[in-house]
């Protein structure tokens, strides 16, 4: 029975993920708050750059 490397990938993460959370609140708190924070200036990003085509994309 062949175990599927993907399932095995996703059960590892999911198992640091918890380990982190559990060993050290404080720091995964700045991870999420890091993720969120990139999230948001990609969508700025992103919203930055429709705009400056919806304005014809002068130079």
């Amino acid at each position: 029975m062949a175990v599927n490397s993907k399932k095995v990938a996703v059960y590892v993460l999911v198992v640091f993920v918890l380990y982190v959370i559990i060993t050290d609140p404080a720091k995964a708190a700045d991870y999420v708050q890091i993720g969120f924070e990139g999230i948001s200036d990609a969508a700025r990003a992103i919203g930055d750059f429709m705009s400056w085509i919806a304005d014809g994309a002068p130079n």
